[in-house]
């Protein structure tokens, strides 16, 4: 029997499809080696990160869709730590060439592309997230950043494609991954903290150590005030001397959903393909096998990415 959630028509649950650009095009630009266009230009990053877009698109069945690129570093977040996110390397030239290929492909099949100056991903796409839910829209956020736990609950999940296969992350998973509940996922890296990032966690605190604390305790606040009663002394006194880099991390850690990002819900609403608009860069890229799927589905259809029935974690959940 196929699943009902499978076979439902787009539009039935109003759904964001949120993807963090920067994040999927590094997959894409290492994922697939060696192609260019018939120019000469490389192109794999952005043929990667098509099949990507694809992909998601198949097993989320979004309503609406946004992709969001890194603007700079919070400035809030170098003052606290300004070594943050500092030990990255700077993006491959022939990656960095292909970023403005990937968005002229977004603005051919009418996706928002999102960049706010100064305004790191991460943030725009939890203010994103917040506005969608207030209108009752369920999230879906496509990334592999441990960051976005924080903002799941009933309505968002986070998917990680991973090769052939897909990772969902819905309250469940968060708490069997990390330990603690979403809602206690800020305080859990405060005390681990981000290594990633430049984000100095508590001496000797892990995240199975920083899970039984928040078990517990329940709160960094909680744990705080009631740094006496931890067992043994050299954690008590490790919590004690870093109760402030603690706090910091807070604020390093916590997304900004109070920001303004500029886009209403309603202009993300998924569109209609117009394959005369992406037939000439898949054209000019040389993508072969894309031009023939294009040129199969305006046959029958009219668009690229008509719905299919695709067997996904996320819409077996949904059932």
């Amino acid at each position: 029997m196929q699943n009902k959630a499978a076979t439902s028509k787009m539009g039935m649950v109003p759904r964001m499809l949120i993807i963090d650009g920067h994040s999927y095009a590094y997959r894409a630009f290492y994922a697939i080696r060696q192609l260019k266009s018939p120019s000469g230009r490389p192109t794999n990053a952005v043929y990667g990160f098509i099949r990507m877009f694809e992909k998601l698109q198949e097993c989320v069945k979004p309503t609406h869709i946004a992709v969001v690129w890194d603007g700079g570093l919070d400035q809030e977040r170098k003052s606290l730590v300004p070594e943050y996110k500092a030990q990255r390397p700077d993006m491959p030239v022939e990656m960095r060439e292909q970023l403005d290929e990937i968005v002229s492909y977004l603005n051919a099949v009418e996706v928002v592309s999102l960049v706010k100056q100064d305004v790191e991903a991460d943030d725009c796409i939890a203010a994103l997230t917040k506005r969608a839910e207030k209108e009752g829209l369920e999230v879906v956020i496509a990334s592999s950043d441990k960051d976005f736990m924080q903002l799941v609950n009933d309505k968002v999940r986070i998917v990680n494609l991973s090769g052939k296969s897909e990772d969902w992350f819905d309250k469940e998973q968060v708490e069997l991954k990390s330990g603690v509940a979403p809602s206690q996922i800020v305080d859990w890296l405060s005390l681990t903290g981000d290594a990633v990032d430049n984000i100095a966690g508590v001496p000797g605190v892990g995240p199975k150590t920083a899970a039984k604390l928040l078990r517990g305790f329940h709160s960094i606040d909680e744990l705080l005030s009631r740094v006496n009663e931890i067992q043994p002394v050299r954690l008590k006194d490790s919590l004690q001397n870093a109760a402030e880099l603690v706090r910091r991390n807070q604020k390093m850690i916590r997304l900004k959903a109070e920001l303004d990002c500029d886009v209403p819900v309603e202009a993300m609403k998924k569109k209609a393909r117009d394959g005369k608009k992406v037939k000439p860069l898949l054209e000019k890229w040389g993508f072969r096998s894309l031009l023939r799927e294009l040129d199969e589905e305006t046959m029958k259809t009219g668009d690229l990415f008509e719905e299919k029935d695709v067997a996904c974690v996320f819409v077996k959940k949904s059932a």
